[in-house]
């Protein structure tokens, strides 16, 4: 027969048990929200507000060098982008050419929505991993190429896009005037993506001088 003492201290153990078995598990929660993955953007996501649109956890981790690839611009099974109106930036195998973009930190909470807005699940694009080059090191990356790509030129306000995150950015000055050459559609209707990129460039702006004015 077991005593009550004893009963209470049985009780008193599987509680304090307990709690630490959901405190390990809370930990295991917070370290899974704060995983990271390395994400190399060379298209609309090279401009910090148009990714951090849907991605608010991306941050600059160094702008990198993707060997052996090429910019282009085309459409899924040459589907027009309802988004933007014209061909879409990806990336294709070509020897002695190179492709200079961004690398992002970003949480593994994000990547369910960087996926869906490049339309994975459609089969628009494809996640692939690719080892790009930063000062001599080498980064494997999280990357996307378009599936059945018909080219297309793109519109100047994707370009645009395009452009201003290679400047915000820093990359190098030979490449950006590569970007500024393209040949776009002229499309010149509204895009209502583009008002959010330049609504979010906005806010960021006035963050900037609210804090130099501090």
């Amino acid at each position: 027969m077991v005593a009550r003492g004893e009963r209470c201290s049985f009780s008193s153990m599987l509680l304090f048990t307990g709690l630490v078995l959901l405190s390990v598990l809370d930990a295991l929660d917070a370290m899974d929200n704060q995983a990271t993955f390395l994400y190399f953007a060379y298209g609309s996501n090279l401009l910090k507000e148009r990714l951090q649109l849907k991605n608010p956890s991306a941050r600059v981790h160094c702008v990198a060098r993707l060997q052996d690839y090429k910019l282009v611009f085309g459409n899924h099974k040459g589907l027009a982008s309802d988004r933007w109106h014209g061909g879409v930036a990806t990336i294709e195998h070509s020897p002695g050419d190179e492709v200079w973009g961004v690398v992002w930190k970003m949480n593994v909470a994000d990547l369910e929505s960087l996926d869906r807005q490049e339309n994975v699940r459609l089969g628009a694009y494809s996640p692939v991993e690719v080892s790009v080059w930063t000062r001599g090191q080498e980064l494997s990356c999280r990357t996307y190429i378009m599936n059945s790509c018909v080219y297309a030129p793109p519109s100047p306000q994707y370009l645009k896009v395009i452009v201003l995150g290679a400047e915000q950015n820093g990359l190098p000055k030979d490449y950006q005037e590569k970007l500024k050459a393209i040949e776009t559609n002229k499309y010149e209707g509204p895009l209502p993506v583009m008002e959010e990129v330049e609504r979010a460039l906005k806010n960021s702006k006035q963050k900037k001088k609210g804090r130099s004015d501090a």
